[in-house]
């Protein structure tokens, strides 16, 4: 038998131990030994690891996506606030809040509510129709406006996967709509043909006034910020002075800055019938979403693109022609932009188009390219949501009086909320990402000595 004063370390943790060994006691004191052997961790297959259940929604709490829709609620949360303050009835029934707050309370619900049910009734479903045919209209208006975001969305989201800030969107929809409007009101080609001869047109008008931004990016490192900036300003002082310039694109016989209306043959034709204004651009913003997607996750191109993106030392290391994927990347974007340009032209304002035909989407392609993550069906999804918003505001304006620069002001907390992910994750108490999964602290039985 061996000494008691000497504890025995053989006795696996957890199990009954020799009689010689005590129990840990308050006032027993354990030797150095012990105090090693009781900080030492059991071998790795006696800790059980987290179960698929608790790490899927642990990826699902920390994901980009989750984000992104905690964001969106959030603005429209802020945004009711804002409308609840600019409301009359309740600044009215504000004024005698202690004697019947109850009144106050109802008038908030009634114009948020009120809001937020034109909203929906004008980007989605109008209830007040007689016929479904009728009820769904806003839907297709949604979709309409969705259409130029989402390919402006593609553009810039793929620039900011190869690590290029594209904020030239204006400039490149205006070259496109310009090219495109040209061969559309100037040029007298067959159905069909003529509609693909402008949508080519334009898309090459828009990837080579983006390809100059990658070329001078690749050639002489200028940064393609500024270049994109200036750019813009280039196009639309150039496209403003072609269309003062008679036998440019000024249409005959007139002294406004206006083309002349589009040709029936370059027309995009309707995807529903005349009493809606969807057009085949929509069908082309799929295809263009499908398109990236296969670039960016099954083509050798886009992974390229990716790893220059995540880091351009490297991928020079690995034998990546870097310079060649910033220009081939701004070519690509340039074009998609330009798709977004040529949507207009042919196929929402076909009457002649001025130089506002942008009507800012080149700068909200970049809150939509943000919103989904620069990911293809995540920027297709935002383009959604914020064709929504455009749609749903004018209703939301004309049917509850809510001023439209409100709807501005939740896009614009979007993305601030989507630019600041850990405060979102602190609002609603998400863990870090960065944070591993907490593992089972192990349970140590520590040998001390007998009295």
């Amino acid at each position: 038998m061996s000494d008691p004063q000497e504890p025995r370390g053989d006795a696996p943790a957890g199990k009954d131990l020799d009689p010689d060994i005590a129990l840990e006691q308050p006032g027993s004191v354990a030797t150095d030994a012990d105090a090693a052997r009781s900080a030492a961790a059991p071998p790795a297959d006696e800790v059980e690891p987290p179960s698929r259940w608790h790490t899927m929604l642990r990826q699902i709490s920390t994901g980009n996506a989750l984000i992104s829709v905690l964001s969106v609620l959030l603005a429209l949360l802020v945004g009711a606030v804002m409308i609840a303050f600019t409301d009359e009835r309740v600044q009215a029934a504000s004024g005698y809040f202690f004697a019947r707050p109850g009144d106050t309370f109802v008038a908030i619900w009634q114009s948020v509510s009120g809001a937020y049910s034109a909203l929906f009734q004008g980007s989605v479903y109008n209830f007040r129709r007689d016929t479904f045919a009728a009820g769904i209209r806003p839907l297709t208006e949604t979709l309409t406006f969705a259409t130029p975001l989402i390919a402006g969305g593609l553009g810039v989201g793929l620039a900011f996967r190869v690590g290029m800030f594209n904020i030239g969107g204006r400039g490149q929809m205006l070259i496109a709509a310009s090219v495109a409007g040209w061969i559309g009101f100037g040029l007298d080609l067959p159905m069909g043909l003529h509609m693909l001869v402008a949508l080519v047109g334009g898309l090459l008008g828009g990837a080579l006034w983006a390809g100059i931004a990658g070329l001078l990016k690749a050639r002489t490192g200028a940064h393609e910020v500024i270049v994109t900036i200036m750019l813009n300003y280039i196009a639309f002082y150039l496209v403003s002075w072609m269309l003062r310039t008679p036998g440019l694109l000024q249409a005959p016989g007139s002294s406004n800055p206006k083309t002349p209306a589009m040709k029936e043959t370059a027309i995009f034709p309707q995807l529903l019938g005349p009493q809606y204004n969807l057009h085949f651009g929509f069908i082309l913003v799929i295809a263009a979403t499908v398109l990236v997607w296969w670039i960016l996750s099954r083509s050798s191109l886009g992974f390229k693109f990716r790893a220059v993106g995540e880091n351009p030392n490297a991928a020079r290391v690995a034998g990546i022609n870097v310079s060649s994927m910033y220009v081939y990347a701004m070519l690509i974007a340039g074009a998609l932009l330009g798709l977004a340009g040529v949507s207009q032209v042919l196929g929402t304002v076909t009457t002649g188009f001025t130089a506002g035909i942008d009507a800012g989407i080149g700068f909200d392609a970049i809150t939509v390219a943000l919103l989904g993550r620069s990911t293809p069906w995540g920027i297709f999804v935002a383009g959604i949501l914020f064709g929504a918003f455009k749609a749903g505001g004018f209703s939301m304006q004309a049917a509850e009086g809510v001023p439209i620069e409100i709807v501005l002001v939740v896009q614009s907390l979007i993305v601030l909320f989507i630019a600041a992910p850990p405060l979102v994750r602190t609002i609603f108490r998400l863990p870090d990402p960065k944070a591993g999964p907490k593992r089972p602290r192990p349970i140590v039985t520590k040998e001390v000595d007998a009295k």
